[in-house]
């Protein structure tokens, strides 16, 4: 048996499941079609010559350099192939982005044959996708006088491969397609329960909406050629949640625009739009693909005579259409006036926020990558021609503002800003490159981030990151074959491109699945730093996190930069004080019951939540900063007095001894690094010469929020809602009710305390709670089942050093087994306590899974239909969110509990307790970088 054979078994197996043969990566399975190519009478060289050129992955992978090594040959004659033709060849290598290409190109350009060296540098003129060694290759070459190196590089310091370009098109037509009403989790376009697919582009596009959703899209297209699909979340914020790149990809391989026909699979330009926008993270992956993400405002608040909202029954505001974009209507974005316009010509509404001067280079270049790479490629040819850099791109916007002081983002971004004005202080609004000092790639979008950075032709992590984390928590809680065949490649990859893996590819220390955004959270040494991750839930206590597509953090690992504007802040601060039955999860459910209540609006959607904590170690400060990506903010900041920021620090460098000592450092001696970054920032706080971050006194912001901690008398529940009579308001975050409000009649069918939402205190908490119910019942008898993940193995390490973990296997009916861990998912669960390996679990919902219409109860994050849980014909399945001691109580009850049982169960036990800090921290108002 060859590669060769396999591969069309392979074939003959996806075409019985509706695929096209799968793009090939391997070098090997390259090296059989190139030899049967050149064996002119062989009985597959027809087909071998179509896998070649329209099904061989471009970028680094190994395929990529076998086939740019043949193409070469063709060039200079040293190989003939009828069908391609030097020519031929220079366009195939021309749509290989870089890595082996460009290496072949500089090989031709740089050589003797004065001819191929001339049509070489044609091709290469218009490539963006170069790195250190073959810049260097040409600044060499000029150097010693080479005509043909100097004549790219002049065409380089033009940005001739951007400014010759065709424009983007003035007006753009496009066909309405309404996805859902309400917020649009990316569930509904990339499911977490396909995430295993996400790298098989085409298998993964079977999963986006409905197979009948599909065919609708499919049927627009056929009757309107010449528009594109616009996919719309109606009444509500499309693109909420995770999975953005694969989401995307999804909506690109459905409705947008083949990116090469040399490279499967691979689309570009989707249109998307909400009443209500586009979710910030979604919106910047959107860009990656050259796309267009429109605020549609079709939907606004009905005001009354006396200038305020009309409210409906249930309090909330009533909604009047201002124009419709119901399936099927056909409009037009004008990319001119930047205005959306209907059938007739009017103008519906203003979209110059879609198109700012930066997202119609990402559009023109075909997405984001091409600009950052780009911007670098010209700043090195001007260098390296001695001449003034003339950026063909539009500035970068600096706003600064006179006698204004800075939040703490501000001063973040101002810190790790690069290329900007030197001596000027940017404000929210200014677009800004920024270092990047952590990044995190987590499993199951991976494999799509590998992919990514090859092809972008990235082979080593950039220097100047202080480190990259890849994990493996999202596939943490059942190692089936999926799994098995994915995440042994990617921790590979990923370890040899220098990151820390959770996995260690020579088997030499024990898996770690902790869950990512815990790991990130402890790996993050300075309140200064940037942290760029593949998650949502990238979101620290220290710093100030992104969750990022796997575009931008494979963007992020190969630069070290990102680029977005300064965010807008709202501040958040606490009064009053916190009762003693109540948990820190309650705090954080109630401030966005009171932001909602004080505000009306969503203040925090799109901004930077600066959150003025102060008192919590970045453990418990966690569970708040996690959670803002419910509260569909850009992302948070936590203000830390001085002495628990040292204290964090601490904790920080012990888990991080932890993972030193576990082996999993790398011959750069990483881990150590942060060590030693943490002994310095501690230092600094200590002298006083660098005190904890904090923003000036006179800083500006969006929105203040207060939270009055005296108005939270009992446990928040975060509720999906999902039987609400307006469809837009179910399965939003923004449904925030007291305990009470069931009762004790709301039945619980599972209770699952987990995901990154828990800390070491809610594991302490459960152990408690069944000590304190043992004494007054003699036994615990559980009338639901209780899922208990932990978030991170040192977490039961230290559990087990307290005595907190011999109660938790006492009562569990099932404990994880490393050495044995499931292959398959569970779906069943009898009345008992199920302690599950370290991860995500239930969260995640690419593999457990609660029964078909159960309702959860959870500390997770995730309500999303379908996520935890699914529907059942009989019923819609719910996933409400609370704090542990509620969750443990009514998994124990089989239902929610009434306030007396809750006090009685939690009486005595040390819940995760807050108070605001007594004195407010002074801002200073001067600032240095």
């Amino acid at each position: 048996m060859s590669l060769y054979t396999d591969y069309l078994t392979e074939i003959e197996t996806r075409k019985a499941e509706g695929l096209h043969p799968k793009p090939i990566d391997d070098g090997a399975l390259v090296e059989e079609l190139i030899a049967q190519i050149k064996d002119t009478g062989h009985a597959d060289r027809a087909d071998s010559l179509e896998f070649f050129i329209y099904n061989t992955l471009p970028g680094t992978t190994s395929a990529a350099g076998v086939k740019a090594a043949f193409l070469k040959e063709i060039i200079l004659g040293n190989e003939a192939v009828a069908e391609i033709t030097p020519e031929f060849a220079f366009e195939l290598l021309s749509h290989m982005k870089g890595g082996p290409s460009i290496a072949a190109l500089l090989d031709i350009a740089l050589g003797e044959d004065a001819a191929l060296a001339g049509q070489a540098a044609e091709v290469l003129k218009t490539q963006v996708f170069l790195y250190e060694a073959d810049m260097e290759r040409l600044a060499e070459a000029n150097t010693a006088g080479n005509a043909v190196a100097k004549d790219i590089l002049e065409s380089y310091a033009k940005a001739e491969f951007f400014t010759k370009l065709p424009e983007v098109e003035d007006e753009i037509k496009v066909v309405t397609y309404i996805a859902a009403e309400g917020d649009i989790s990316t569930d509904l376009l990339s499911p977490g329960n396909q995430a295993h697919s996400r790298s098989d582009r085409e298998l993964h596009g079977k999963c986006m909406i409905t197979p009948e959703a599909q065919e609708e899209i499919q049927a627009l297209q056929k009757a309107n050629p010449d528009a594109r699909v616009m996919l719309i979340a109606e009444k509500g914020t499309m693109g909420v949640g995770s999975s953005r790149m694969s989401g995307v990809n999804n909506v690109a391989l459905w409705t947008g625009k083949k990116a090469s026909p040399y490279v499967p699979f691979v689309n570009i330009a989707p249109v998307v739009a909400g009443t209500n926008g586009i979710s910030p993270i979604f919106l910047t992956t959107v860009g990656v693909t050259g796309g267009i993400g429109i605020d549609l405002k079709n939907w606004v608040k009905k005001i009354g005579e006396d200038g305020k909202p009309v409210l409906d029954a249930n309090g909330d505001p009533v909604l009047e259409q201002v124009y419709s974009v119901e399936t099927g209507k056909v409009l037009t974005i004008n990319t001119k006036d930047k205005t959306l316009y209907d059938a007739e010509g009017n103008a519906l509404v203003d979209i110059s926020a879609s198109l700012t001067a930066q997202k119609v280079e990402f559009i023109k270049a075909g997405g984001s990558y091409a600009v950052v790479f780009g911007k670098k490629l010209q700043t090195f040819a001007a260098e390296a021609l001695g001449q003034e850099l003339k950026s063909a791109y539009a500035p970068s916007q600096e706003v600064s503002v006179a006698d204004q002081g800075l939040t703490a983002v501000e001063k973040i971004f101002n810190k790790n800003a690069r290329g900007t004005t030197p001596g000027k202080t940017l404000h929210a609004g200014s677009d800004v490159r920024v270092q990047v000092n952590v990044v995190g790639s987590q499993d199951t979008t991976g494999p799509m981030t590998a992919q990514e950075l090859e092809a972008m032709a990235a082979t080593v992590i950039s220097p100047s990151v202080d480190v990259g984390y890849q994990s493996g928590c999202h596939t943490a809680s059942v190692w089936d074959k999926k799994a098995q065949a994915n995440i042994p490649r990617l921790m590979a990859f990923m370890n040899k491109f220098g990151l820390i893996t959770a996995r260690d590819p020579k088997g030499e220390y024990h898996a770690m699945t902790d869950v990512i955004h815990k790991v990130l959270n402890d790996i993050t040494v300075d309140d200064w730093d940037i942290i760029i991750g593949g998650d949502s839930h990238t979101r620290m206590s220290k710093g100030v996190a992104f969750g990022a597509d796997s575009g931008t953090v494979a963007l992020a690992l190969a630069t070290g930069e990102a680029t977005m504007p300064i965010p807008e802040s709202v501040k958040v601060t606490f009064k009053g004080a916190m009762a003693d039955h109540l948990d820190f999860r309650d705090v954080v459910h109630a401030t966005q019951a009171q932001m909602l209540k004080q505000h009306g609006d969503n203040v925090f959607q799109g901004r930077i939540i600066e959150v003025h904590i102060g008192t919590l170690l970045a453990d418990q400060a966690f569970t708040f900063t996690d959670w803002t990506a419910e509260m569909k903010a850009k992302a948070s900041i936590c203000i830390s007095n001085d002495e628990t920021l040292i204290g964090s620090l601490e904790l920080a460098k012990s888990r991080i001894q932890v993972m030193i000592d576990k082996g999993m450092d790398n011959a750069a001696g990483t881990l150590q690094g942060l060590i030693d970054k943490a002994d310095k920032r501690i230092a600094e706080i200590k002298s006083g010469e660098k005190p904890a971050l904090t923003p000036d006194a006179n800083a500006k912001y969006f929105a203040e929020v207060v939270v009055d901690l005296d108005e939270i008398t009992e446990p928040m529940i975060a509720d999906p809602d999902v039987n609400n009579a307006d469809v837009s308001k179910r399965y939003t975050h923004d449904t925030i009710r007291p305990v009470s409000f069931y009762g004790a009649e709301k039945k619980v069918d599972l209770g699952f305390v987990g995901s990154c939402m828990v800390h070491k205190g809610d594991m302490k908490i459960v152990a408690q709670m069944l000590k304190n119910l043992e004494k007054t019942a003699g036994k615990v008898e559980f009338k639901a089942p209780l899922v208990v993940a932990a978030p991170t193995y040192n977490i039961i390490d230290e559990l087990k050093e307290e005595g907190d973990w011999e109660i938790l296997e006492r009562y569990s009916g099932f404990e994880f087994d490393d050495l044995f861990p499931k292959s398959q998912a569970r779906t069943e669960y009898e009345n008992i306590l199920y302690l599950e390996r370290p991860g995500c679990n239930l969260c995640m919902g690419n593999q457990e899974k609660a029964a078909k219409g159960d309702t959860v109860l959870a500390t997770s994050t995730r309500l999303f239909q379908g996520r935890v849980v699914e529907d059942s014909a009989e019923k819609k399945g719910e996933s409400l969110l609370a704090s542990t001691p509620v969750v443990v109580l009514s998994a124990i009850l089989g239902r929610t509990p009434n306030m007396d049982e809750y006090k009685a169960a939690v009486e005595g036990i040390d819940l995760t307790k807050f108070a605001p800090p007594l004195a407010k921290p002074e801002g200073a108002r001067s600032v240095h970088f």
